[in-house]
């Protein structure tokens, strides 16, 4: 029997993005990602699609070092917050400290969507989607948002996740991921290079 493509399952699967900077106990970055995936299909369902590791500068520049970046397709039958909660959990056992937004980390796993729902609502979605870049350094949101309101612009995000959902279309803007990538600026896509062995 056929097998579906794994962007197939985009359509309702949960969307996950991973990065690290930092060692963590298992070892360097690529070795934690690969532990984080195992976990995740532990945790939270069977991870379907994966990606290549991505090397990306930091974001912001001057944050720190770079980072590795992978994203996964993810099925799961747990709802979004309890998605958000085993992802959270699962940062924090590999040594994820919040201490500064958007500083180094050992572990960083951002849900980005599961299948086309929106949370809370439409408009709280736009408004956190829409807010102006000097807020976004500052201001993050107390309660889960989805899709991630920065998914369009970070091609950190969107270059691994264009391997695993390049057809996953955001539900209130209509694009696809490979929709957004080919429309981030040239600068949003600098330096970012599949991780090669002994790299």
């Amino acid at each position: 029997m056929p097998q579906p493509h794994p962007d197939g399952y985009a359509a309702h699967g949960a969307l996950v993005a991973l990065g690290a900077n930092l060692p963590s106990r298992i070892g360097p970055p690529a070795r934690t990602i690969a532990a984080a995936l195992a976990q995740i299909g532990r945790r939270i369902g069977p991870v379907v699609a994966q990606s290549r590791l991505w090397r990306t500068p930091a974001h912001p520049p001057g944050s720190g070092g770079d980072y590795v970046n992978a994203a996964a397709v993810v099925l799961s039958a747990l709802p979004p917050a309890a998605i958000l909660s085993a992802l959270h959990a699962i940062e924090a056992e590999f040594g994820r400290l919040r201490e500064a937004r958007w500083g180094a980390r050992s572990l960083d796993l951002d849900l980005l969507a599961v299948g086309d729902r929106i949370l809370p609502d439409a408009a709280t979605q736009t408004r956190w989607r829409d807010l102006p870049a000097a807020d976004q350094a500052r201001v993050a949101p107390e309660g889960l948002i989805l899709p991630h309101p920065r998914l369009q612009d970070r091609g950190f995000v969107l270059v691994p996740l264009a391997e695993v959902a390049p057809h996953w279309r955001h539900p209130l803007t209509g694009q696809t991921v490979a929709g957004m990538l080919a429309a981030l600026p040239p600068g949003a896509v600098a330096g970012i290079a599949p991780v090669t062995p002994g790299s």
